[in-house]
């Protein structure tokens, strides 16, 4: 225990001096360059009106040394805590540390919030706001609201029932936020259902529906497309008399649906193996983000 503890802190050290002299070298450092945006938008008589700002923009490592390029210490800042972040992150790989639940606290909670702002100004501001009082909006957060817009008394209906949904919060009143929020399951499930069965179960059909050989215009076959087809259907039909419990699985029936058992298996390997890419891809690029933004290596 104390010989791995010493190794990890001799690397820890190496580590630091490491980046230190990468920093040293200018290494982590981001430079932008100002970059003035002009938008129009229409009044209501008719007169244009121009909106200024100025945006910046990372440049490249080659563009450092010209005049209008500066130094970003914001930017900077992000992305040295982002390299620790990450680097604590991967701290998990030693073991359970205080270094790596700090990080995890701190993404949760700034994940939770971004959620949070998100669902505010997309689903309360944009969406009952906006609708219920068009007017008010469109002279505080909204001005680009058409002036001849009239309130729509529907959304009442999912204010009223989001302030009963808030009862949930009540010692005494719980129950009340059982309405709404049965509401809210019950449509939910028969959107969710009605979207399922045509892009999945519907389409599963009409998708199986296909010639097992195929021919091309002049007669030639197509043995490729054939053996495609083939093994769709076959796969398809085996798995559903896999589940077929209705009758024992016995004889040529035990056969079937052991093929299916196969072509189940199949899916869902590659459905793991799509998963672990996606994985693979994330911790790529993390490492070319250390690796290449932070370290310029």
């Amino acid at each position: 225990m104390k010989q791995s503890t010493l190794i990890w802190t001799i690397l820890m050290v190496a580590g630091g001096a490491f980046l230190l002299f990468q920093a040293s070298k200018g290494n982590g450092r981001v430079y932008v360059r100002e970059i003035p945006v002009e938008a129009q938008a229409s009044e209501p008589e008719g007169e244009e009106q121009v909106y200024r700002w100025t945006r910046y923009q990372q440049v490249t490592e080659a563009e450092k040394g010209e005049p209008d390029v500066r130094f970003s210490f914001s930017r900077t800042l992000g992305l040295w805590v982002a390299a620790f972040s990450t680097l604590a992150i991967f701290s998990f790989l030693y073991g359970d540390n205080p270094v790596y639940k700090f990080t995890e606290s701190v993404f949760v909670g700034v994940s939770a919030a971004y959620a949070m702002v998100v669902a505010f100004w997309t689903e309360i501001m944009t969406n009952l706001y906006s609708k219920l009082l068009p007017g008010l909006a469109r002279i505080t957060f909204y001005p680009d609201i058409d002036s001849t817009a009239e309130p729509n008394e529907l959304y009442l209906v999912p204010l009223v029932l989001s302030i009963l949904l808030l009862w949930r919060l009540s010692p005494k009143g719980s129950w009340i936020a059982r309405w709404p929020l049965a509401f809210f399951i019950g449509a939910t499930a028969g959107i969710r259902l009605i979207s399922y069965l045509e892009t999945d179960f519907v389409g599963q059909l009409q998708s199986t529906v296909m010639p097992f050989i195929v021919f091309a215009s002049d007669g030639s076959l197509l043995w490729i497309k054939s053996l495609r087809n083939t093994i769709f259907i076959v796969g398809v039909v085996s798995c559903m008399i896999y589940f077929f419990f209705s009758i024992e699985h016995e004889g040529v029936v035990k056969y079937i649906s052991r093929l299916g058992i196969w072509f189940l298996m199949v899916t869902f390997g590659a459905s793991f193996a799509y998963t672990v890419m996606g994985r693979i891809a994330l911790l790529s690029g993390r490492l070319v983000f250390l690796f290449n933004d932070w370290l310029g290596i």
